[in-house]
């Protein structure tokens, strides 16, 4: 095991058990060769460009939203 990857895992031990296992699920998934691509709806599609068109007008989330959203999941 490398070094940074020895620091991330002890950093998520320190995380609550529900957050463990979605950074768990995440990894599984990244290490997994045999994933099959994720088939967007229409919806998520467009969530996605308006998200790409805000990025591009340089707006983006105050640090306000993100430490609520980060509040939001526990972090």
């Amino acid at each position: 095991m490398t070094q940074l990857l020895d620091q991330a895992i002890e950093r998520v031990r320190a995380l609550p058990p529900k957050t463990q296992d979605d950074f768990a699920r995440v990894l599984l998934s990244l290490a997994d060769d045999e994933v099959e691509p994720v088939i967007l709806t229409d919806e998520e599609r467009a969530a996605i460009a308006a998200s790409m068109a805000a990025a591009e007008r340089c707006e983006f989330a105050t640090d306000e939203q993100v430490r609520a959203v980060w509040a939001n999941h526990g972090l």
